[in-house]
């Protein structure tokens, strides 16, 4: 069984900075892709940073400039470093995962259960 665990989320007031993690724990061969994405009230997920193994990165509009994703291959773990938080970025967060389990062939997409981001005004 593989595992993502999500920390980090809480209440901020804007301008204010957050650190997200996510942990990939099981029985994993190896990690591809890792990224976050997020879900406002009443709006559908929407992809916020991705990051290959390779540690090229891909960020929402909304985000560049103020949020980095970054990852630790050794400890299957990837953050997202929130900076300039706005109101407009309340929601919850969900790690994803593209991960090769030990023993199957391909790899298949994993998501965390979420953490959530409240920035006040």
């Amino acid at each position: 069984q593989v595992q993502l665990v999500e920390s980090g989320g809480g209440l901020v007031q804007a301008g204010g900075s957050l650190r997200l993690s996510c942990a990939a724990s099981g029985s994993i061969f190896g990690v591809n892709d890792m990224g976050w994405y997020r879900q406002a009230p009443g709006k559908q997920r929407e992809l916020v940073a991705t990051i290959t193994s390779g540690e090229s990165t891909n960020y929402a509009d909304s985000v560049k400039g103020r949020f980095t994703i970054s990852r630790d291959n050794a400890k299957n773990t990837v953050f997202l470093q929130m900076n300039s938080l706005k109101p407009e970025d309340t929601a919850v967060y969900y790690c994803h995962a593209d991960i090769l389990r030990v023993g199957v062939g391909y790899a298949m997409n994993y998501w965390g259960k979420g953490t959530l981001v409240t920035v006040s005004s």
